[in-house]
């Protein structure tokens, strides 16, 4: 008995539900409707024969199954990506001098890496890793050809390829004590999560004290997991020894972080691949959105 093929696009639109975790983020990713997405699933779920995602009114998630697909699915489109590309340009060659900010998927950002070595072998990166601030003076100064940085007011926009929801985070065993002003563990300005945190509490009329001024987010997640206080970081900061604090009156809900790609401009041969890779390769993890 002859099976049906599979075909990618039906696997294109799980692995962006999936990776989404939300159809109306999907259609957005693979630039169809959520109708057209949701279709593609039920038909996906029609030839396997099998529930990839289970659904309730509240959340949306994949079955064992689902997770089983997910790791063949995303093989599948690798291979097929790279196929085309070596068939249809080019093979990018030379060095990149590529900046990636600490706030950028901390937890994926090594599985890109390999990845996007595997897809242009060609592709020499000289990577430098910091904080957002410090990547952008170093591109200005033309030592960097590419960015991948945190937005900030008033700083260069360039293209938007990840948006994260920031989220209160606090030590699993941490007993909040309002009679207190909140203890916070943040960065040293200028810094846009300082700068939302303080904002956020000052909307609600909270006093707070800086408990731990760190230099490095690594050194932000390691105070707050050890109880020194709370901060506010991206959902993806989220480690063992960590949880979310969900009282919307005490802990406001804070503005979306939103990571973007600079220097297009410059080494195109080279920036616009690593763009292109990016932009179908991230989806974020849970409800974390990939910027179309």
């Amino acid at each position: 008995m002859r099976h049906p093929d599979l075909e990618l696009d039906l696997l294109r639109a799980f692995v962006a539900v999936a990776e989404t975790g939300s159809f109306t983020a999907a259609a957005e990713v693979v630039h169809r409707s959520q109708s057209a997405v949701s279709q593609k699933v039920l038909r996906l779920e029609e030839i396997l024969g099998r529930r990839v995602f289970a659904r309730t009114s509240r959340m949306l998630g994949l079955t064992p199954d689902g997770e089983r697909l997910l790791v063949a699915a995303r093989r599948m489109l690798e291979f097929n990506d790279a196929l085309l590309r070596e068939w249809r340009g080019p093979p990018a060659t030379g060095t990149l001098r590529l900046g990636v900010s600490e706030d950028f998927i901390p937890g994926q950002l090594p599985k890109l890496l390999a990845r996007f070595g595997r897809l242009y072998p060609g592709v020499h990166i000289d990577l430098m890793t910091g904080l957002s601030c410090t990547l952008i003076t170093a591109y200005e100064a033309d030592r960097l050809d590419a960015v991948i940085a945190k937005r900030s007011e008033g700083g260069p926009r360039g293209r938007v390829i990840w948006r994260e929801p920031l989220v209160w985070l606090a030590a699993a065993d941490y007993e909040p004590d309002f009679t207190q002003p909140a203890r916070l563990v943040m960065l040293a300005a200028p810094c846009t999560y300082r700068d939302a945190m303080i904002a956020a509490l000052d909307s609600v009329r909270r006093d707070w004290v800086a408990a731990c001024t760190a230099s490095s987010l690594m050194g932000v997640q390691a105070a707050v997991a050890g109880g020194l206080g709370v901060t506010l970081l991206g959902r993806s900061f989220v480690q063992a020894g960590m949880r979310i604090l969900r009282a919307p009156e005490l802990w406001p809900a804070p503005p979306m972080t939103e990571v973007t790609v600079m220097g297009e401009d410059r080494a195109p041969d080279l920036v616009r691949p690593l763009i292109t890779f990016l932009t179908e390769s991230l989806a974020g993890n849970e409800a974390l959105a990939l910027a179309a």
